[in-house]
């Protein structure tokens, strides 16, 4: 099998280059055209299993985070050259239900819930705020703000861009999934996030600008190859939670913790870059979400999370889950990047000319 496929028709983007046995048999037929009979569903689940049971450590399991971006992906539909009947072809879905089933199980495994509070917004917002209240240790935006230099800030941008360059998509997806009072708050934050349908207020536009600013490439898939495991494992429980209509408590979780702990970290994020001389067109994108998330975090608390437990209070459990499965992840991906920048290595991934 090949070692690296070019999923793209523009030249300039790289290849994505295979990180193992699975990922390199999905990067082979990804970028043929999807058959039209079911021949592979069980040959291809079989390499899936193959890939779980290989792994010790699915959350920085490189070929196994990646097959899952790649299957993800089909749903974005960011990697051009690949023919979209693939989305929905029954051996593809097998694969992807194999790992998620996996790294669902690890996560819920490895992520310590905390006391739960009584279905009720009065209960659930407070119980939320606590849990996602910041803490006084070492941070990637304080060291941001304090000590990075100009090429840690362009990791920490390419590391971001596999997220932020799609943000709100993941959350997105619980739109369809939710009703009443929850639907109403998520769209409400949504189209803070989508620029209120000016596009050049489009959140993920304005990081693409930073981006640029620090010359490096917004196209979305530019730096797959870069990104450790970890930082596609984020993006991949983003993606499990929002598809994924039995835990939709998960994803609605999920976003009133990414929104009660960004406000502060991105006016330290916004600090560094101005440290370094950058202006207006580097730090907007964390500029207006220390506003905005102040506000959204409210939103997300009550009128989202706490609605949903009032209205559907089974799924209590699920929404404090996937705040904790947030807070825990993004904290692996926090520790990989504060360990290598600290001894003075590069937070990106570093393979050989292989591709592996």
């Amino acid at each position: 099998m090949a070692e690296e496929t070019l999923l793209s028709t523009h030249a300039a983007v790289p290849a994505v280059r295979a990180r193992g046995p699975l990922s390199a048999r999905l990067l082979d037929l990804l970028g043929s055209r999807a058959p039209l009979e079911n021949d592979l569903r069980d040959d291809l689940r079989e390499a899936a299993v193959e890939a779980v049971a290989r792994t010790e450590d699915i959350a920085r399991d490189e070929d196994v985070q990646l097959s899952l971006f790649l299957l993800y992906c089909l749903h974005y539909g960011e990697l051009s050259g690949i023919d979209d009947s693939w989305e929905w072809q029954p051996g593809v879905v097998a694969v992807r239900l194999e790992l998620e089933r996996a790294w669902e199980l690890y996560l819920r495994t490895h992520v310590e819930l905390p006391a739960l509070p009584a279905a009720a917004k009065e209960a659930v917002a407070p119980a939320l705020f606590a849990l996602t209240h910041p803490s006084s240790g070492p941070s990637v935006s304080r060291y941001v703000a304090k000590r990075a230099t100009e090429e840690q800030l362009r990791e920490f941008l390419i590391l971001k861009s596999i997220y932020t360059l799609k943000e709100a998509d993941p959350h997105s997806w619980a739109i369809p999934r939710l009703h009443g009072r929850a639907k109403a708050a998520m769209i409400e934050i949504q189209m803070d996030e989508y620029g209120q349908g000016r596009p050049e207020n489009v959140h993920s536009a304005i990081f693409a600008a930073t981006m640029r600013s620090l010359g490096l490439d917004s196209r979305y898939g530019c730096y797959v190859n870069d990104v450790p495991a970890l930082a596609l494992a984020s993006f991949n429980m983003m993606s499990m939670f929002g598809l994924n209509r039995r835990l939709r408590g998960a994803i609605v979780g999920h976003l009133a913790a990414f929104e009660m702990t960004s406000s502060i970290p991105n006016k330290l994020y916004g600090d560094g870059f101005r440290r370094l001389g950058y202006g207006e067109d580097a730090t907007r994108y964390f500029d207006i979400h220390v506003e905005a998330d102040a506000i959204h975090e409210q939103i997300a608390g009550r009128d989202l999370a706490g609605a949903l437990a009032e209205d559907e209070p089974h799924l209590l459990e699920d929404i404090f889950f996937g705040a904790a499965a947030s807070l825990t992840v993004d904290g692996w991906v926090g520790e990989h990047i504060l360990n290598a920048w600290k001894q003075g290595e590069s937070a990106l991934r570093q393979y050989d000319g292989a591709g592996v």
